[in-house]
């Protein structure tokens, strides 16, 4: 392998970091992206504007308490395509199908199923684990493996946030609120009645997450 290919992949290995840790974290300076990457600035700079001519991020400002704004480094929509999709073109066409064929009542139907099938799936793993902390975490862990990317966070009045970084599924359920909906009630039902769940950020309303906030009921 000639170096200017050894370059080349070198580069490209740099680059899809890149894409995965802004997708990972969200908006980055170039001083911690250059941490994370042992690179000097202009090495992380070079890598961003060829990224930015590809249409993968773009520049914010984010507004600090004091000084100046914050030059962050975001991902484009168009980074999507490097995250698991869920088959959406196939997805999207089946639902308009289903309508079609059987309306509104045979789709609902149909996620009734679908929702009940992962419901006993999920429980298969989360069945045997009564800390909510260890539920969590392994519902993180299985949403993880389908592409979500979900992490948990433990906040300070003692509740949790179960964060999705990313929608493997958001064009199929753009069109088909009902798959969202569904997700909400499957994971009260996995985690159990004593806790309490709801959605805050949500990715198809704008939001770089979905994030869930789960509080335990009081005795």
């Amino acid at each position: 392998m000639s170096k200017n290919q050894i370059k080349k992949d070198v580069s490209t290995r740099t680059r899809r970091g890149i894409i995965d840790l802004l997708k990972e974290q969200g908006g980055m300076d170039v001083v911690a992206l250059s941490s994370q990457f042992s690179l000097s600035g202009m090495a992380i700079r070079q890598h961003l504007n060829a990224l930015k001519e590809e249409g993968l991020v773009m520049n914010v400002e984010e507004s600090r308490p004091m000084g100046r704004p914050a030059k962050l480094w975001v991902l484009t929509p168009a980074a999507n395509r490097f995250f698991p999709s869920g088959y959406s073109d196939l997805s999207v066409s089946l639902i308009h199908s289903i309508k079609e064929a059987f309306g509104n009542e045979g789709l609902d139907k149909l996620l009734d199923v679908r929702n009940k099938n992962m419901q006993e799936q999920y429980l298969q793993h989360l069945g045997g684990i009564s800390d909510i902390r260890e539920k969590l975490e392994k519902l993180a862990e299985i949403r993880t493996i389908e592409g979500y990317m979900a992490e948990v966070k433990t906040q300070d009045d003692g509740s949790f946030l179960l964060i999705e970084k990313h929608c493997p599924i958001c064009e199929a359920a753009a069109v088909c609120t009902g798959l969202c909906k569904n997700e909400l009630h499957l994971f009260q039902t996995v985690l159990g009645n004593n806790v309490h769940i709801e959605r805050g950020e949500y990715i198809l309303a704008g939001g770089r997450n979905c994030i869930y906030t789960v509080r335990q009921n009081k005795p």
